[in-house]
């Protein structure tokens, strides 16, 4: 078996091209992962099957017609990323109760991803009585005026953006916020092992692996269409209490009893 790889160097304009190409190798079953490649290798084939990976609702952004009955061409995980934007904005209220505003960072190149998970921020924000700034960034080069931005609006927190672009650069955003004395939390486990604050997320690995699964039964002659899209419903908090040290923050005993790891 032979396995072809296309890698979009964090430009997503490539990414109708390099499907394309996939489909004119005329591949068994091409994986895409994350959302807007998946998005992009459903309209470049109606027949070769995709297994994708996506922290957007799946159905809501046209992917499959339901979960459990997907039909067409495609199947793969969602692991809710966008659904729990909310939570981690509660959680950070949670620390930081007195904060009147709280900064955002989006990946505005990504609307397919980034639109939902500023809805459920949005919403989130006007339950709790806090102000939400939003702030982008579509370039690692672009993270240092993001946070000038939100320093300047005296912002008292930040909820970092689930997008993947986020995800590769997690050393760059943790030494930011680290620079400014800012309590952040993130979508991805690594980033609070990487000196972030706090992360609440899904356990990525896990997905890769039953998309790999779902692959294998492809392979074996079993349709998208009859295979249900999983849902990741399992969550992870994880504190670093080194950072809090560092920032001159008390976690408060509620909000550890409630992680599933602290870094100490």
């Amino acid at each position: 078996m032979a396995v072809e790889y296309r890698w979009a160097e964090n430009r997503l304009d490539r990414l109708p091209a390099l499907a394309a190409d996939l489909v004119r190798h005329q591949v068994a079953v091409i994986i895409a992962t994350p959302t807007p490649a998946a998005v992009a290798a459903k309209a470049a084939t109606q027949s070769i099957p995709i297994v994708f990976t996506t922290g957007a609702d799946p159905v809501e952004i046209g992917l499959v017609a339901s979960l459990n009955r997907p039909g067409g061409n495609l199947t793969g995980m969602a692991n809710l990323t966008t659904a729990v934007a909310a939570k981690r904005l509660a959680l950070l209220h949670e620390l930081m109760p007195a904060a009147t505003l709280i900064a955002y960072l989006v990946n505005p190149t990504n609307p397919v991803f980034a639109e939902p998970e500023t809805k459920e921020l949005q919403a989130a924000a006007r339950t709790l009585g806090v102000r939400l700034l939003i702030l982008n960034a579509s370039d690692p080069s672009e993270f240092e005026a993001a946070f000038a931005t939100l320093v300047l609006g005296r912002a008292g927190g930040l909820v970092v953006g689930s997008d993947t672009l986020f995800q590769r650069y997690p050393d760059q955003l943790v030494a930011l916020a680290a620079r400014y004395r800012l309590p952040a939390i993130y979508g991805y486990p690594a980033t609070a092992a990487a000196g972030g604050l706090m992360s609440y997320g899904t356990d990525f690995l896990g997905q890769f692996r039953q998309a790999g699964a779902y692959v294998g039964r492809i392979l074996k002659g079993e349709r998208p269409a009859d295979l249900p899209v999983q849902q990741v419903t399992k969550m992870g908090l994880v504190i670093n209490l080194r950072t809090a040290k560092a920032l001159g923050l008390t976690i408060p005993e509620t909000l550890l009893a409630t992680a599933d790891e602290v870094i100490q």
